[in-house]
């Protein structure tokens, strides 16, 4: 097994990182849409809740790792080229995709903040970016919920495209980025 990136795939590391992501956001989500099968302040409600936090912490570390690997090894171009509206279009997908995986965990992590409550993660606490406020708490967990909602969409985008450029458009878009 190689580590380096050839010139039609992601880097190894890249790839398994995009997949393990997309583990985390169907944790993520899961956790909380499954949380409203338990009576609210039950032990098992409380620990999807916690689970819900911790991994959208998690998404927020990998991120950067995410960044500078894209960074460090560029992606591989696409066979052939698309258009340059699709171009663009894929530039600002990933890049909502990008300040969505960095702004929900950090307004998540304001959330908890503002409610007073504590920010786990994995046996650790973490400190409050902010000064309890409640009411303050309570607007961030509204936009944080919507954005939320709206996540759905980019993730689903974002898989039509990939399944539209391999199924209709017959490039290397979903192959660059396939594991071996």
């Amino acid at each position: 097994m190689t580590l380096t990136k050839t010139s039609d795939r992601y880097h190894r590391f890249s790839i398994v990182l995009h997949w393990a992501m997309l583990i985390l956001f169907v944790a993520v989500y899961a956790s909380m849409e499954l949380r409203e099968l338990f009576d609210k302040g039950s032990a098992p409600r409380e620990a999807m809740k916690s689970f819900h936090f911790m991994l959208g912490l998690l998404v927020l570390g990998l991120v950067w790792l995410r960044i500078a690997l894209r960074l460090k090894y560029p992606a591989p171009p696409i066979q052939p080229e698309p258009s340059a509206m699709q171009e663009k279009a894929a530039k600002l997908v990933h890049l909502m995709l990008y300040a969505f995986m960095i702004g929900m965990p950090i307004a998540g992590w304001l959330v908890l903040s503002a409610a007073g409550k504590p920010i786990p993660f994995f046996g650790l606490e973490l400190p409050a970016l902010i000064g309890p406020n409640k009411e303050l708490a309570g607007q961030i967990k509204e936009v944080h919920e919507a954005i939320a909602s709206l996540g759905y969409v980019l993730i689903g985008a974002h898989a039509a495209a990939a399944l539209y450029h391999h199924y209709f458009m017959r490039d290397n878009t979903m192959l660059r980025m396939r594991l071996r």
